[in-house]
């Protein structure tokens, strides 16, 4: 099979698909890797690590990515650009967020495109597998930037997250236990912050209650015990998930407005639609804007910031997925995997997925069905 890795063009996004070393293997599986020249340069990748060590065919143009490769395997959805390079039938498998990007879906509908989106595929154990290390990464981010944005130079509260003796810690409100949220409490309590997590599933705060030995508090979300926990907080993290659909709004404006000034929300669900209430996607060149007097950080690409990490992070859990598809078929891939099945959210111009149909008030055909 023909395998197409093109350069990342969405704003700050320094991640690339596949690195060298996992091109090499599927080049020695029999099959050929076009890579867009300078697609790795973000992670430290050159044109050459990919040409001489890994056996890759490195190629100018997205055109010629698109227009030669059976499979395109990306990191984020394709951008506005992209749309007319697409080509028919073709299978994309990458990070989609389909229901925030209508146009996206309506382009992939219109082509007869296969999309494979990361953030639905699951595991045996029904993890959402291919999010995992990027949410992983997201998390952990979250303590630094929050301490940047707390500063004075950034308009913030001029707060340490940690404080000193004497002077007090910060309060961080994280909204939602998942992999995000649980990252997020790990790596703020490490840096000192007073961290509260609220989880509408007990079994997964009873969890995050043992695995932090009681460090990190936790709540169940009612709107009032939100409410609450917001106006005491400076640092809010919405870690809101629900796969494939838009994110709930969960932090309406009377709460932000009750926020101290200079306080921080960090919005790491902003990829599904953000579950801060009007929350704006924002980008690593403009990370923030203060709005209620509150800074609102809302960048869809957070992990994009550290490329080589998340590059190899991301294609250690993706490359299983892209030597199956590549060597028996997508269809036969698909059917043979259940949780690669869950992935598939477009398919002959009709919507697969649930969840996203149900977002956008749309209908969908059982995947299943389709494939018998």
């Amino acid at each position: 099979m023909i395998i197409g890795v093109p350069r990342e063009i969405k704003p700050d996004e320094n991640r690339v698909s596949l690195p060298p070393d996992k091109v090499e293997v599927l080049v020695t599986d029999g099959h050929k890797v076009l890579v867009e020249s300078g697609a790795g340069e973000g992670s430290r990748f050159s044109d050459d690590n990919y040409l001489y060590g890994a056996g890759a065919t490195i190629v100018s143009s997205p055109a010629e990515i698109y227009g030669s490769a059976e499979l395109i395997v990306k990191v984020k959805e394709p951008q506005p650009s992209e749309f007319e390079l697409i080509q028919h039938g073709q299978t994309i498998f990458t990070y989609l967020h389909l229901a925030a990007e209508p146009d996206l879906l309506e382009c992939m509908l219109e082509k007869n495109v296969t999309g494979i989106a990361y953030e639905t595929v699951e595991d045996r154990q029904g993890r959402l597998c291919l999010l995992h290390p990027m949410s992983e990464i997201a998390g952990r981010l979250v303590s630094q930037v929050s301490a940047r944005l707390l500063t004075n130079i950034e308009q913030g509260v001029g707060k340490l997250l940690s404080g000193v003796p004497g002077s007090g810690n910060c309060s961080a409100f994280i909204i939602g236990g998942g992999t995000v949220g649980l990252n997020a409490a790990m790596a703020l309590m490490g840096a000192g912050a007073d961290v509260t997590v609220a989880d509408i599933n007990l079994d997964r705060i009873r969890e995050i209650d043992t695995l932090t030995k009681g460090q990190v508090k936790t709540i169940y979300p009612t709107p009032a015990a939100l409410a609450e926990k917001i106006s005491h907080s400076e640092v809010v993290v919405g870690a809101v998930l629900v796969p494939g659909a838009k994110a709930p709004r969960i932090v309406n404006r009377d709460m932000v407005k009750e926020m101290m000034p200079g306080g921080v929300i960090i919005d790491v669900a902003i990829d599904q639609g953000g579950c801060v209430d009007d929350i704006k996607p924002t980008s690593h060149q403009n990370p923030t804007y203060i709005q209620d007097d509150v800074i609102h950080y809302a960048v869809t690409n957070m992990p994009g910031i550290v490329g080589h990490t998340a590059s190899i992070s991301l294609s250690n859990a993706t490359l299983p997925y892209v030597r199956s598809i590549a060597s028996i078929g997508v269809q036969k891939a698909v059917t043979s995997d259940p949780g690669l099945a869950k992935g598939v959210n477009t398919l002959n111009g009709h919507i697969t997925h649930p969840a996203l149909a149900e977002s956008l008030s749309m209908t969908f055909q059982d995947l299943e069905e389709m494939l018998s």
